[in-house]
């Protein structure tokens, strides 16, 4: 018996819980009720955010979107289109293209946006435990930091 034909076996007698480790360990097939665009979105987050982090102590230069130097919205344009997917260049119209996501359902590789009133200003990509990495601002260069306002909302790339 091959392992594809074995996974019914498991799943029947392991159990919902194993079924879940079964799926994290195995491959995406068994994650319940996933779609395969849901799968895509992920790995292409995922994707973006591991270019975001590669880039890191690339200095910040104001209108340049890589590849040695970015501004916010140039690093979030430049590891998304290295994980397959466009976006346009400024942080608004970032945030114009995206799905609103809730901070409860926030994920890795979402985009986090601040705003000012209604305008957004800058740009980031979620790491996880409050932190985002990005290209802050003049003098400093691609980091990992905590986020440090509760004036921002999350968008998923499409």
């Amino acid at each position: 018996m091959t392992a594809q034909m074995n996974v019914p076996f498991l799943i029947g007698r392991a159990g919902a819980v194993s079924a879940l480790t079964l799926a994290a360990l195995g491959g995406s097939m068994l994650v319940p009720g996933g779609s395969p665009e849901a799968q895509a979105a992920t790995a292409h987050a995922g994707k973006a955010l591991k270019v975001a982090a590669d880039k890191k102590g690339s200095p910040y230069r104001w209108g340049a979107a890589g590849p040695r130097r970015f501004d916010c919205s140039g690093l979030t344009l430049y590891s998304y289109k290295k994980a397959g997917k466009k976006l346009p260049r400024t942080a608004q119209q970032q945030y114009n293209s995206t799905r609103r996501v809730s901070t409860a359902k926030r994920k890795v590789g979402d985009l986090v946006f601040f705003h000012s009133g209604r305008s957004v200003y800058h740009v980031g990509i979620y790491a996880g435990k409050g932190k985002i990495w990005h290209s802050p601002k003049r003098g400093s260069w691609v980091k990992l930091d905590k986020i440090w306002s509760r004036s921002v909302s999350y968008g998923r790339v499409r």
